[in-house]
């Protein structure tokens, strides 16, 4: 049974607040994997292992993420320092996939 959350301009009780975050962390994870699909497909498009780092894509892609951060009144060192650890995350995945496909 799915329930929903409750906005947190609405919630009235702690109970309520961290049911919102629980179910929100269920989400944030399932695009997180959706994410590293994506990775996986860069993987196997990519024609050679010197691509997978792209420092420039990397800082265009943690700019974004700022940007959007300020727009939606989220903290942007925050939202800027998570990206850069998610996309080195990101980089470190895409390697192993890369070479566990040419290997």
């Amino acid at each position: 049974m799915t329930v929903d959350r409750v906005r947190p301009d609405a919630c009235r009780t702690m109970a309520e607040v961290r049911q919102g975050i629980d179910r929100l962390d269920e989400e944030l994870v399932a695009l997180l994997g959706e994410r590293f699909r994506y990775m996986e497909a860069a993987a196997r498009i990519k024609p050679d292992r010197a691509s997978v780092r792209d420092e420039v894509r990397k800082a265009e892609v943690i700019a974004n993420a700022r940007r959007s951060a300020a727009e939606m009144r989220v903290p942007i060192d925050l939202v800027g320092d998570l990206y850069d650890r998610l996309i080195e995350g990101s980089i470190a995945y895409e390697f192993e996939h890369f070479d566990a496909i040419r290997s």
